[in-house]
């Protein structure tokens, strides 16, 4: 079981993508978020499609910081659900997983 974890998160904008992502990252919950522009969400909301613009966060954190790490973006996020997905890794670097390890 890989201590690393990959979190998957969407926002509606770059600059709360940001933001959020730089508050992770002071309070040692990420040791790095990657944003992606230019993402196109289709998804089901109250009985309707959707579709939205939106910037997927990438976040880099441990197994150990997870749990805080979700009520942080839950209570800074502007959805009412945010997603927020944690992927294990199948490998990561020894090298780059000692630095997430160290930097949260």
């Amino acid at each position: 079981m890989s201590e690393i974890l990959i979190v998957l998160c969407t926002f509606p904008s770059i600059e709360q993508a940001r933001q959020i992502g730089t508050v992770l990252v002071e309070k040692q919950l990420a040791a790095c978020v990657n944003l992606l522009l230019g993402l196109e969400s289709i998804y089901r909301w109250q009985g309707k499609v959707e579709t939205s613009a939106e910037v997927l966060a990438i976040i880099k954190t441990t197994r150990a910081r997870q749990p805080e790490l979700f009520e942080t973006l839950a209570a800074l996020h502007p959805y009412d659900v945010p997603e927020l997905v944690a992927l294990e890794p199948n490998a990561v670097s020894p090298t780059y997983a000692k630095w997430i390890s160290e930097v949260v």
